[in-house]
């Protein structure tokens, strides 16, 4: 029981994480590598975007492998909470948010639409400044009011 939570914990606090290394360090000294994220005409599937993965994968690795080295050590539990949670960013932000895979295009659920929104309204701004809707999972409830409105007009 007490791997099961620090696995959800681990991925709760990784969309904390998340959300201040988008905000500081993606949108800070690590621009020229996120700004390709930013525009719309990219000329490859790939963005340079993409290497952030990186700053994940490595640490969840790393646990996972020496924990269990270790006799599945409290930190393997963490390496995993990290990897659900960029299994989960996969989904969200690759397949539903920015539809790199034509697969679930046409939802109406008001959680899907919110997330939309708040990440259409981040990429509204070409520069690294004045951005906002940092994170992915957790989004400001504005969101879902706007969401709401756009669900209403798009089932009528």
């Amino acid at each position: 029981m007490i791997e099961f939570s620090i696995v959800c914990l681990t991925f709760i606090l990784t969309e904390f994480s998340a959300w201040a290394n988008h905000k500081f360090i993606m949108h800070g000294f690590m621009w020229y590598v996120h700004s390709d994220h930013h525009k719309k005409d990219h000329t490859s599937w790939f963005e340079r975007n993409d290497l952030f993965f990186l700053i994940y994968a490595i640490p969840s690795w790393l646990c996972i492998m020496f924990g269990m080295m270790n006799g599945y050590a409290w930190y393997t539990w963490v390496g995993f909470g990290i990897a659900l949670y960029g299994l989960a960013y996969f989904f969200v932000h690759d397949i539903i948010i920015h539809q790199r895979f034509k697969i679930l295009t046409k939802s109406t659920n008001l959680y899907v639409l919110a997330l939309r929104r708040a990440h259409k309204m981040h990429h509204k701004h070409i520069g690294k400044e004045d951005g906002e809707s940092f994170g992915m999972l957790f989004i400001h409830p504005k969101y879902f009011l706007e969401a709401k409105k756009l669900r209403g007009s798009v089932i009528k």
